[in-house]
């Protein structure tokens, strides 16, 4: 098939471009970005979030579901959370609100983000983003309903190809459940911000957060140098 080019998606196609690292994105605190609003960069904002659910559950009587996390498959082929880039003139909580009903359904009479939901700004320099991170809990009954909703999502087939439940559980070989599934591509920074939304939620302890984290990063050196189809 001809490679086509970007089109007139030229503008933005930096912005979700492979090959960022954590190292890239650095946490701001408000006064921070109080600074660089303030300055004569040229920003570009974009705000995503984390819909959670506990419930603790076990599976096949073996292992604590802990709770539920939607994130979904993107346009691009990568993992991330639902959200975009906000709009000019918009602010951070308003570009989240309408961009989760563009891409999920949220109804936003019931769920609406609120800046009390919003836990973490990061800074991305070479791109000149600030990417703002919500988290808001759900109970697993409304969770269950928003993820049925993402199909008449009028994002649904463009923006957004599927809805991904993060499984927050570790199998009997250490590696299975959430430490493999860390080692899918994630855009931008979604790696970390699920890592910080799950121990914001408590859904993890710092304890098994590091135990997890050893063994996804041992899994994740150890198929460095084998091929997979």
């Amino acid at each position: 098939m001809a490679h086509i080019g970007w089109g007139h998606l030229k503008d933005s196609e930096g912005y979700g471009k492979l090959g960022d690292s954590i190292n890239d994105y650095r946490a701001v605190t408000k006064e921070e970005l109080s600074t660089l609003e303030s300055s004569t960069i040229n920003l570009k904002h974009a705000a995503h979030g984390m819909i959670f659910a506990k419930k603790s559950n076990l599976l096949w009587n073996l292992y604590d579901q802990k709770g539920l996390v939607m994130m979904q498959v993107r346009f691009d082929g990568l993992l991330g959370f639902p959200g975009g880039l906000v709009d000019d003139g918009e602010k951070a909580v308003d570009g989240i609100n309408r961009e989760m009903h563009e891409e999920i359904g949220l109804d936003l009479h019931k769920y609406s983000f609120t800046e009390n939901h919003h836990i973490a700004c990061y800074y991305q320099e070479m791109k000149k983003m600030i990417l703002h991170f919500y988290l808001m809990e759900v109970s697993p009954e409304d969770f269950a309903t928003l993820e049925q909703k993402t199909l008449s999502a009028e994002e649904y087939g463009i923006e957004t190809c599927g809805i991904v439940r993060v499984p927050l559980f570790t199998m009997g070989d250490g590696v299975r459940g959430f430490p493999a599934f860390l080692a899918n591509q994630f855009a931008g920074n979604a790696r970390a911000e699920l890592i910080h939304g799950l121990l914001e939620a408590k859904l993890f302890s710092e304890s098994e957060m590091g135990t997890a984290l050893k063994a996804y990063k041992d899994y994740a050196e150890s198929i460095k140098s084998k091929t997979h189809l």
